[in-house]
């Protein structure tokens, strides 16, 4: 599995309760620009239209050594889900405060491009801040015992 790119931000932000993993629909040079490490998914996010789930806002880069034909670096693109999947997952995002995320986007070992959805619920500020102290003081009680 070789990983293209990983949202860093997701689970800071939001509280992952369920991941599932998706074939992405992509052109020709999205792939090869996948290839190159060359996508963004900080600011993504999922939505369902019309009975499909398409990956909203999720840059990748134009591919350099293409010719006169080009993809609009941040074109929706559908995801590739079982049927029931998709009725699942959009029942559950109807639900407040819950939303669909991507995690992460990588090449499985049969060199197919895959994305990483996390079922997310948004993490309030105070949440965060206790998050953050939590971790200073894990890493406080690891320093003391290394130096033991």
């Amino acid at each position: 599995m070789k990983r293209v790119t990983v949202n860093k931000k997701a689970r800071h932000n939001y509280y992952i309760e369920e991941t599932v993993e998706a074939g992405v629909a992509l052109k020709g040079t999205e792939v090869k620009s996948l290839r190159e490490g060359k996508g963004n998914i900080s600011d993504g996010y999922c939505e369902v239209k019309d009975g499909e789930i398409y990956l909203v806002n999720v840059h990748i880069s134009p591919y350099k050594h293409e010719g006169y034909v080009s993809h609009d670096p941040l074109r929706d693109r559908k995801l590739l889900l079982h049927k029931r999947e998709i009725k699942r997952l959009a029942g559950k995002i109807t639900l407040k405060g819950y939303t669909l995320i991507p995690l992460e986007i990588y090449f499985n070992d049969r060199n197919i491009a895959k994305v990483k959805l996390g079922l997310a619920k948004g993490k309030k500020m105070i949440d965060k801040r206790e998050a953050i102290k939590k971790r200073e003081v894990e890493k406080e009680i690891e320093r003391r015992l290394k130096y033991k």
